[in-house]
């Protein structure tokens, strides 16, 4: 396994603007403030942040983890569903340019995929297959990244993103680590991983299936803060022994899959 594929030098987000009506769902001053601070620790954790314009409003404008698969200086850019995610996709395939990612695009009509259905672990890909993403869809995560297995799994019924349910925990020199969550679903989707996985894997499992998305990079665990997964938290605090961060997610969460949704991660070729 490539345990430097966890290291980052960039992080891509959107600029947080105004909601032009406000009603139901996230509280809009609360979502700032927790972006702002999600921002400034991605700074800490050593990531040149790069900011772009994606035109729109919040929440639109700081989820973009499904417009792009982004590893090993290759980028593959999904087929945009709206003619706003078409100007979100133009703006952060110029950004990925110019830094020196080389830049592939979905092209197959029959093919479905966004980012939040692309698991990679460091060693191998897994798609997982359900509304948004489809078996065309993995393969052309298979043909993007040919040096990595690519494996699509079928989500359980009623289940969306493969990411809503697990992450990457950490990687040491000899295992990754899968945080997964403890549904039935969350169960069910780590069964079917690990009878098709080309490589082991280390198990983390939290009690709150929200839990489950957590940021690894550089070194660091990044998961949300105690108030909003305090059985959760106490597993971090008991079996990880390498750095820590928690971060306020709630109202982002609303309008994503969770802590992997704001920021598209890479290295800079």
């Amino acid at each position: 396994m490539d345990f430097k594929m966890h290291e980052y030098t960039h992080a891509i987000v959107g600029t947080f603007m105004p909601v032009l009506r406000v009603g139901e769902g996230p509280d809009y001053s609360d979502a700032r403030r927790q972006h702002d601070c999600y921002l400034r620790l991605l700074r800490e954790l050593n990531l040149d942040v790069v900011e772009l314009d994606l035109g729109g409003t919040f929440p639109s404008n700081v989820v973009l983890e499904d417009l792009a698969i982004v590893c090993h200086g290759i980028a593959l850019l999904t087929k945009p569903a709206s003619k706003a995610d078409e100007q979100k996709s133009r703006v952060i395939k110029g950004a990925l340019r110019k830094l020196g990612q080389t830049i592939v695009e979905v092209t197959d009509p029959e093919a479905k995929l966004i980012g939040s259905d692309v698991l990679f672990t460091g060693s191998e890909f897994f798609v997982g297959i359900c509304e948004t993403s489809n078996e065309a869809g993995a393969s052309a995560v298979a043909e993007a990244f040919p040096e990595f297995p690519c494996t699509p799994i079928k989500l359980p019924k009623d289940a969306q993103h493969i990411k809503k349910y697990i992450s990457i925990a950490g990687s040491n020199d000899v295992e990754t680590i899968l945080c997964i969550g403890e549904s039935k679903e969350a169960k069910e989707l780590l069964k079917k991983m690990e009878r098709e996985a080309s490589f082991p894997y280390k198990t983390l499992t939290v009690p709150e299936d929200e839990a489950a998305n957590c940021l690894y990079l550089n070194g660091t665990l990044v998961h949300r803060a105690i108030e909003e997964i305090p059985d959760s938290f106490k597993v971090f605090c008991e079996k990880i022994d390498y750095a820590r961060r928690s971060i306020c997610f709630s109202e982002l969460a609303k309008v994503s899959n969770g802590l992997t949704s704001c920021c598209l991660l890479l290295r800079k070729t």
